[in-house]
């Protein structure tokens, strides 16, 4: 057996990356910041896109497709969005290797230098908002409503596996309206979406709020997004969703017919979630045994065990077990058979434990004498004898309790880890804790600079359900007249 994992509460960082790695999700690769996901990682992963991309389809959104590289004239077309993104893109010059003439291996040709450098995809406002000037003609071609899969490049120094990474997964929506009020809409929306697919897909809970202006996507109005609590008590923006006013299309003179025949600019938005998600679901869930995976995303979601000694006592527990596995494939569950003779069936208890299984059934010789199962949840850690009679009708109700009960469970934590703050005393040794502190902020730029050179803490969002209340700001006195969310962040 191999050692125990870290626990979270001695080392919660080399915790989170011992499962990442135990558990077969990811790996970290030659190309320095970049990762490997591996095959029962990229199965949540798979899990998690089908889910969201049937509610974009839901919603109207179709999926398309554009370039990885974005000329970098078209990045500087927007200037705040190009100044924000400056920092972190990788950028092509050339286009041709040659063999080195003075030694082994390649070079450079500098004879295939390109007339305009390409900026490896950070995000993709700049390549579609230009692809759209050619779409949208009049208000009859609005609205566009655009989702692309795709990966990405922001060239991070300090990474973490599926946190942070110089290269990532994520989904990206970009659409185009013909009013105002029509992009707003659909920017609340596609938060919404996030927000359900959070608390009823992932079993997180979130607050859903809008960004301070400090915090906001580089070239938005408005960025809203949803905020949760992993298990150390910091942070995870969980997605964004980006009201872009008119910015885009007027750098890249996006115009269209309105119906009272006038020219005017386009309304925009985007919004994303990434493979960032992989992590919220490990820290937010988890325990020191290992992956803890709500129902709906485990690729796995029953394994059975048979507990034999010999051939014949397997063939006897294989022919029972059959029926199961087939009547709970045409239920929808997804189920694993292990009667695999190289590892014992302790080691398997284990293994399926540490990746996350949400329940575990095992029959030996004397469950069949008895005519019963021994079931495992894995939120619980607990263990009964059940009959065999009714058993699939069984596993379903537990696949909705369980998924139920990490929901729970995870808002129970939020809930005992955020508290309303209204000295700067108390929100000094508060953050110092993790948590979540709802406390208010005068609105200005310098004060939220100065708390977080102090706390290391943030704004993570102003909630869209604050409530007006008058106060004074938690540093420096000034008027207030709403509560905001600090807090830690990865």
């Amino acid at each position: 057996m191999s050692k125990a994992l870290p626990k979270r509460s001695e080392n919660y960082s080399e915790w989170y990356n011992e499962i990442v790695k135990r558990a077969d999700l990811a790996e970290n690769s030659a190309v320095r910041g970049c990762m490997v996901i591996k095959p029962y990682g990229f199965a949540i992963w798979e899990k998690m896109q089908r889910g969201l991309d049937d509610m974009f389809k839901a919603t109207g959104h179709q999926n398309a497709y554009f370039p990885l590289f974005v000329p970098k004239s078209f990045l500087e077309k927007e200037e705040e969005h190009a100044e924000g993104f400056a920092k972190e893109c990788a950028v092509v010059t050339h286009y041709r290797l040659k063999k080195n003439p003075d030694g082994p291996g390649l070079i450079v040709d500098p004879a295939a230098k390109l007339e305009e450098e390409l900026i490896v995809r950070p995000t993709s406002e700049a390549i579609i908002w230009n692809a759209y000037r050619g779409w949208i003609q009049s208000w009859r071609d609005l609205p566009i409503l655009v989702n692309q899969w795709a990966n990405i490049v922001r060239w991070e120094m300090r990474t973490r596996i599926f946190l942070r990474t110089a290269e990532f997964l994520w989904q990206e929506g970009h659409t185009a309206h013909a009013t105002k009020e029509e992009a707003v809409e659909e920017t609340e929306r596609m938060l919404g979406v996030y927000a359900d697919f959070a608390e009823n897909w992932i079993a997180l809970p979130v607050i859903r709020g809008y960004k301070s202006p400090a915090e906001r996507f580089a070239g938005a109005e408005e960025t809203y997004c949803i905020e949760a609590m992993m298990q150390d008590g910091k942070a995870l923006q969980c997605g964004t969703s980006h009201f872009l006013g008119q910015n885009f299309a007027k750098a890249f003179d996006v115009k269209f017919v309105n119906k009272e025949n006038e020219l005017e600019h386009p309304w925009a938005t985007s919004w994303g979630v990434s493979t960032r998600l992989m992590g919220a679901l490990i820290m937010a869930h988890s325990d020191d045994n290992g992956l803890v995976l709500p129902p709906k995303l485990a690729p796995i979601q029953v394994v059975i065990v048979p507990i034999h000694r010999s051939p014949e006592d397997l063939a006897e527990i294989t022919a029972v077990v059959d029926p199961i596995v087939e009547k709970l494939k045409a239920a929808g569950v997804s189920v694993k058979y292990d009667d695999s003779d190289n590892q014992r069936s302790g080691w398997k208890f284990a293994e399926y434990e540490l990746k996350g299984v949400p329940v575990r059934l095992a029959l030996g010789k004397r469950d069949l004498e008895a005519g019963t199962i021994e079931v495992a949840r894995r939120d619980t850690l607990t263990k009964e004898s059940r009959p065999l009679e009714g058993i699939v009708e069984h596993v379903q109700e537990l696949m909705s309790e369980i998924q139920a009960n990490i929901y729970a469970k995870a808002a129970k934590f939020r809930e005992e880890h955020t508290f309303r703050v209204d000295t700067w005393d108390e929100f000094v040794e508060r953050i110092e804790e993790g948590a979540f502190l709802l406390a208010h902020w005068d609105g200005t730029a310098e004060t939220e600079e100065n708390i977080k050179e102090q706390t290391k803490a943030t704004i993570r969002c102003i909630p869209l359900d604050a409530p007006h209340e008058e106060g004074k700001c938690i540093l420096t006195g000034n008027p207030s007249h709403r509560r905001v969310v600090f807090a830690r962040a990865y």
